[in-house]
């Protein structure tokens, strides 16, 4: 038996557990990767590294327009044995199944803590948060200030159920709310009598301040009724866990997948998929329907805020796929599928 501080534990019993125990986990990706940290994050922002050039293949070439869909309305009838997805904007999305309505990641805010400098957002969500329907839950993918929004969460308070990564409880706790669902990557559940959640991996990292770094866990959502199966990606970057993901379930119906905030590459590369990556995970876990997100809402990275469409439109050309395959709608346009 060795102490350390006021902490028991067995000689042999793997350290991230002895860690756990004494608040100091910290969460990892399932596959390996490139390191994303300060120093990188301050070599950017300093201008310290070379800047990258545009990636379209023709310079003059600008994002196509969005494929053209019904604006969100309330009176808008709904098929319940479908889904209907209505992209507010960045990852936030309206998800309506069953009667159920359900909120990705939302922020109807800015993703910052102070109210200054470049991050502030520059599109109006495609929804007003006092139009919303009822909402029934809110899943949380991590704790990036681009995902997870205090004063949007202050707004919702406790009308709705939570379902957040491992880690993340005791954050929303501290704003007292009490209805949470804390899971565990591949962990299932009852969402309702209809609908079953599951929480599935990503590749990213976790991180509020400078001092709580991957100390709460990242993932993505798969929704599943009888009629229908959804995955929502959350924010990530490419890894091989994407065809476990369409492997374990079979493929999906609709799935949302982040195409945006990937540039400068040697940085972004770990946590942000571009559109040619997005594609990839379209293909590995075998989604029916795709719509993009993570892009045109906030300015988080490098490439131009028209760019990632146009790569995305690009990409689906050169292999061959159906542009109505993977679509980028319009904040506010909703799907039915």
């Amino acid at each position: 038996m060795r102490v350390i501080g006021d902490v028991r534990f067995e000689v042999g019993k793997p350290w991230n557990e002895m860690l756990k125990r004494i608040g100091r986990t910290r969460f990892r990706n399932a596959h390996p990767h490139a390191t994303h940290n300060m120093r990188g994050v301050l070599r950017w922002k300093l201008g310290l590294a070379e800047e990258e050039p545009s990636a379209l293949l023709h310079e003059a070439q600008t994002a196509p327009a969005p494929t053209q869909h019904k604006l969100w309305t309330h009176s808008e009838p709904i098929d319940e044995a479908k889904v209907r997805l209505t992209w507010i904007g960045h990852s936030t999305f309206l998800i309506q199944h069953h009667g159920v309505n359900i909120l990705t990641d939302p922020i109807f805010g800015d993703c910052q803590p102070l109210p200054v400098g470049r991050y502030r957002r520059v599109r109006a969500p495609g929804i007003r948060f006092e139009d919303l329907p009822p909402i029934h839950h809110v899943l949380i993918s991590h704790s990036h200030y681009d995902h997870l929004d205090a004063p949007t969460i202050r707004a919702l308070g406790n009308r709705c159920q939570y379902w957040v990564p491992e880690g993340l409880s005791h954050w929303l706790h501290k704003r007292r709310i009490s209805s949470i669902h804390e899971f565990v990557w591949w962990q299932s559940g009852r969402l309702t009598k209809d609908i079953t959640i599951h929480c599935v991996p990503a590749q990213h990292a976790s991180a509020r301040t400078p001092f709580d770094r991957d100390k709460t866990h990242w993932c993505g959502w798969v929704l599943q009724s009888p009629e229908r199966s959804v995955y929502f990606a959350g924010d990530t970057g490419y890894s091989p866990i994407f065809k476990e993901i369409g492997e374990r379930f079979g493929g999906f119906d609709l799935a949302m997948i982040p195409i945006g905030a990937y540039k400068p590459r040697w940085l972004m590369h770990p946590m942000h998929t571009n559109p040619e990556e997005a594609v990839k995970v379209h293909q590995d876990v075998a989604s029916k329907l795709s719509v993009a997100c993570h892009f045109g809402t906030f300015r988080l990275a490098d490439e131009p805020i028209t760019e990632p469409p146009a790569l995305l439109a690009q990409e689906l050309a050169s292999r061959g796929i159906e542009e109505n395959r993977f679509l980028t709608l319009s904040p506010g346009n909703f799907v039915d599928a």
